[in-house]
């Protein structure tokens, strides 16, 4: 049986990427001074960016079950199954949403099957998951097989992640007001990862811009011995030239040139802020 790979916008992936591949995408929205944005209003890139830098506070939503279904039914009244390769429960109630329209769609197509996969990934963790899903689903794995395949890879998937701001972070709950008064004081720029659970945390903190972002390519060179993946991704916010340096310096020490950069959609931005760099690989652990 036929099957679609579905997602929703915390993968990051480029509306391009989405229309030529055919991947039906679920919006999540988020909120600037009580403006809801997120289906066809949006804000974009430089636009969301430059309201965080004046100080604006957007607050993000979780994709809600309705959408979700909306999704999911074009597909299936299109007589097709889906694969959802959802964002990270860890992070966000989209997973359990899609859980929640998958129920509720059962009855109404009994013969239609649904996986939905929570990938304990974000941003271009999720993007690059849904990409090796797309990839293998062209060589020819069924829906079951694709979907064990996901759930085998999201356990090797690194995400790792520096920010220019911590003000963003403490906002968010990540490190505390004190730590991030000193932290901005001193140039320290903490380096993040996403755990097994898919939360965010703390990996180290470096001094300075340059350092924090030769170390992601560090943690790359790290990470992947022995086993270089064929491909990584990395998204920004609003520093494109921040994420050329870094994709160059892995290209220059490994030879890999396959590498898709994007920005941060406002879903994930709101959370890591402007200034954000952050790496996505499938190497030897999480």
């Amino acid at each position: 049986m036929s099957y679609i790979i579905t997602t929703d916008t915390a993968s990051d992936l480029p509306e391009s990427y989405f229309s030529e591949n055919n991947i039906p995408f679920a919006p999540l929205y988020y909120t600037i001074d009580d403006v809801m944005y997120g289906d066809e209003k949006k804000l974009d890139t430089k636009e969301f960016f430059d309201a965080m830098r004046s100080g604006k506070m957007p607050t993000t939503m979780a994709a809600n079950p309705e959408k979700l279904a909306e999704c999911f039914r074009k597909v299936l009244e299109s007589g097709n199954d889906i694969l959802h390769i959802a964002f990270s429960s860890g992070l966000s109630g989209s997973y359990q949403s899609a859980c929640i329209a998958k129920d509720d769609l059962s009855e109404e197509f009994p013969d239609r099957k649904i996986i939905v996969i929570d990938t304990l990934a974000a941003s271009l963790g999720e993007g690059l998951l849904v990409h090796l899903a797309l990839k293998k689903q062209k060589e020819g794995l069924s829906l079951e097989e694709n979907a064990k395949y996901i759930e085998e890879t999201k356990n090797h998937l690194t995400h790792v992640f520096t920010v220019n701001d911590l003000f963003h972070l403490h906002r968010g709950g990540r490190v505390s007001k004190a730590t991030a008064i000193i932290g901005t004081m001193i140039s320290v720029k903490p380096v993040l990862r996403v755990d097994e659970e898919g939360h965010l945390v703390p990996l180290m903190n470096v001094r300075g811009r340059k350092k924090s972002l030769n170390t992601l390519c560090e943690l790359f060179i790290e990470k992947t011995k022995g086993n270089l993946p064929d491909t990584f991704f990395i998204s920004h916010g609003d520093c494109v030239e921040d994420a050329e340096y870094v994709r160059d310096l892995i290209t220059e020490k490994t030879g890999i040139k396959d590498c898709l950069i994007s920005p941060l959609t406002p879903t994930i931005g709101a959370h890591a802020g402007p200034g954000t760099v952050a790496l996505f690989f499938v190497g030897n652990e999480k």
